[in-house]
């Protein structure tokens, strides 16, 4: 999952405010229509990644419309958190947030439950962005979210002491066993391992690129990809704090020369490369697919998606926002100042951000190849049995064949 930088106190006291505001707001089944049209002041539930690029759009929109301001409110940087806050401010039917960005796997859950309305008319034309990312914000063939970032797995890896990247896991060994006995204190590979959305996203990353597939994961190949991590920390090659890392824990590690390789998504690109001292890898690296079994892997399709409160009050206006941030204009706005993948297939091709991105060309292959995670109107319990027995596999509490017998069952009724 994408980028960026707000002082914790700051994003508690915001979430706080807005969590604490559960007034009734109208429901998407509502036929009463509100005295001010819908429209009047916005409060936008955005990403604490992307947050200095989703504030220069807003102030954007907020200097277009002086009557119809939106507020950014910053939800936390676990994936599961943000899950969590946004259904516990749908659940109370709460007016607090009037346009959500939610992960690309959560639409059929918040279109399912009503707690985001459908998106219709010519405001939502979706024929500029790259399919994948388009079928990712639509439950039963009708759109719920409207496309805004977008992405997949890319391999960091050291350039300065790699001469071409790994295509498989066995390839990846090797460079690391030539390479690792002349650095001090460097480990061969991470990715995101704790027990949260990131070790969902890794371990359907290692089950595709072994040839595997959801909810078969009893399969030899799903075998095969769980024992690559398994004994990646039994060997040493995922080095044991791994079992930790979030998306910003590796990147610290890595930008402090600490990892060989690593699994990240594109918004790391830019940090990674800032030369104010704050990265010892700045100029020292380069992206790559990621590896798989037998060749290059199969990433994850990651991304985000706005989509409508169904408690809003001002559901004109807001509309007419979530229309404005995934416009051609906003979204090249956007990627000129933070490095998450947007949706919009044309930036792919745009000279102007090729030369700050390199990547930019071989990321869309990427995303056009990539495999979703598994959908689901019940996405949290899906996503908690994976990560209940991936932990399992990476932490090496459970026997690989055991883990992925406790994973199969418990996603067969959820993946019907």
């Amino acid at each position: 999952m994408h980028g960026k930088k707000i002082t914790a106190a700051v994003v508690a006291g915001l979430l706080g405010l807005g969590l604490a505001a559960c007034g009734q707001g109208a429901g998407s089944t509502s036929t009463q229509k509100p005295a001010d049209g819908g429209r009047g002041p916005l409060t936008f539930a955005s990403g604490k990644f992307e947050a200095e690029a989703t504030q220069k759009i807003v102030d954007t929109w907020n200097a277009a419309h002086p009557n119809e301001k939106v507020t950014s409110v910053l939800l936390p940087e676990s994936a599961d958190e943000q899950r969590r806050k946004l259904i516990q401010n749908a659940q109370t039917k709460s007016d607090a947030f009037d346009v959500l960005l939610i992960d690309a796997v959560w639409t059929g859950e918040f279109a399912a439950n009503r707690w985001a309305d459908e998106l219709t008319g010519p405001r939502f034309d979706v024929a500029g962005f790259l399919p994948p990312s388009v079928e990712t914000g639509k439950y039963r063939g009708k759109l719920y979210a409207m496309p805004l970032f977008t992405g997949t797995g890319l391999l960091y890896y050291r350039e300065d002491l790699v001469k071409q990247p790994p295509k498989t896991w066995d390839e990846m060994k090797k460079i690391c066993a030539e390479v690792l006995p002349k650095q001090k204190g460097m480990s061969c590979y991470g990715g995101q391992f704790d027990k949260y959305e990131g070790l969902t996203v890794n371990f359907a990353e290692a089950v595709n690129s072994a040839g595997g597939q959801f909810p078969e994961v009893s399969s030899e190949s799903a075998k095969q990809a769980a024992r690559f991590l398994a004994d990646g920390f039994t060997s040493g090659m995922i080095p044991k704090e791994a079992v930790t890392y979030k998306e910003e824990e590796g990147r610290v590690a890595f930008q402090e020369g600490k990892l060989l390789f690593y699994r990240n998504w594109a918004y790391m690109y830019e940090a990674a490369n800032k030369t104010d001292g704050s990265s010892k890898v700045a100029g020292k690296f380069d992206v790559a697919p990621i590896p798989g079994l037998n060749g290059p892997g199969a990433g994850t399709l990651g991304g985000n998606n706005l989509a409508l409160s169904a408690f809003s009050k001002h559901k004109e206006t807001a509309k007419d926002f979530i229309a404005f941030v995934t416009s051609a204009e906003q979204e090249k706005a956007f990627a000129l100042i933070n490095s998450t993948p947007m949706a919009r297939a044309s930036l792919y091709e745009d000279p102007e951000l090729i030369k700050k991105y390199p990547y930019l060309p071989a990321l869309k292959e990427g995303i056009l190849a990539a495999k979703p995670r598994p959908s689901a109107v019940k996405y949290g319990d899906v996503t908690a049995a994976i990560q209940e027995s991936a932990y399992a596999i990476v932490s090496g509490t459970k026997p690989v064949d055991q883990a992925l017998a406790e994973m199969q069952s418990a996603l067969g009724p959820l993946l019907k």
